[in-house]
């Protein structure tokens, strides 16, 4: 089968070598690309077989497409690709937010084709087709949306694709879905960007950059990623993630309140968020 990957960055890159490195059952992977030095990359590491520069070229023998580019791109390609797909073809993306692209597939999509949404929980704060590898998605979930009526036949090609990854697929509603990640993703996006706007744009941030060590790392790593995916990410979302922003506040006036007041019970708030935190390390093992 021929899968074609719309945008070769990060998870594009990785969700080609991943493929290429299986083999079957993958006839031929095909990505698209506007920058020819991002072609020439791609092909060096074996992320592709062969490299296009028309979107509407690339999709025309595909029996798989996925879309790989920031949330709010996607519309437009969809819409770019609606008349050239073969029928039959199934699209899929890899978007971090999943209620809104389906609504785009199912208003702009033909009938001939199949969208399934599809989200890996996998990533780094680097980016770029240079940061991509073969094993980033093993062992991780790989979410998929599908609708009610999605052909079976469908679903069990893009859950063999994601097997074939290494990920273990995982069927959630869209809904459902943006609510979950952006707890768990999108929030912790915004704290990083937010500790490092509120450290950095301070006086004495020079002399304090300086102690900064591994707390201060993996706290800011989320800042350090992709600025158009991350604002893409949070507009597309912003719904359910105001909501949990607006949680995030009350826990942290909670939090601030007992410093203030010197409460006893600061201890046992943080005991029980270490607590929380250690049983779900140990679940995920």
């Amino acid at each position: 089968m021929q899968v074609v990957i719309i945008g070769l960055g990060l998870i594009g890159g990785s969700i080609g070598l991943a493929l290429k490195q299986q083999g079957k059952p993958t006839r031929e992977v095909v990505g698209y690309v506007r920058r020819p030095e991002v072609a020439t990359a791609a092909l060096e590491m074996g992320a592709i077989d062969r490299a296009e520069t028309s979107l509407e070229a690339t999709v025309k023998e595909a029996d798989i497409v996925v879309i790989c580019t920031p949330v709010l791109t996607i519309k437009e390609i969809l819409s770019r690709i609606a008349d050239h797909l073969p029928d039959g073809c199934i699209v899929s993306d890899a978007a971090s937010t999943k209620f809104q692209v389906m609504q785009w597939a199912h208003e702009i999509l033909p009938p001939s084709a199949t969208f399934i949404g599809g989200h890996p929980m996998a990533g780094k704060e680097l980016y770029g087709i240079e940061a991509a590898e073969a094993g980033l998605f093993r062992g991780c979930t790989y979410c998929l949306t599908p609708e009610r009526k999605t052909p079976s036949e469908a679903l069990d090609k893009v859950i063999n694709m994601v097997e074939i990854m290494g990920a273990v697929p995982l069927l959630v509603d869209a809904r459902e879905h943006d609510d979950l990640v952006a707890g768990i993703s999108h929030l912790p996006l915004l704290l990083s960007a937010a500790l490092v706007s509120s450290t950095a744009k301070d006086p004495s941030w020079q002399r304090m950059s300086r102690l900064a060590a591994s707390g201060y790392r993996d706290l800011s790593r989320l800042a350090s990623g992709n600025p158009q995916v991350n604002a893409d990410i949070c507009l597309s979302n912003s719904q359910a993630l105001l909501r949990w922003v607006d949680k995030f506040k009350r826990e942290l006036d909670n939090y601030r309140q007992m410093v203030e007041d010197g409460d006893e019970n600061l201890l046992k708030t943080l005991a029980g968020a270490k607590r929380a935190r250690q049983k779900w390390l140990n679940e995920a093992k």
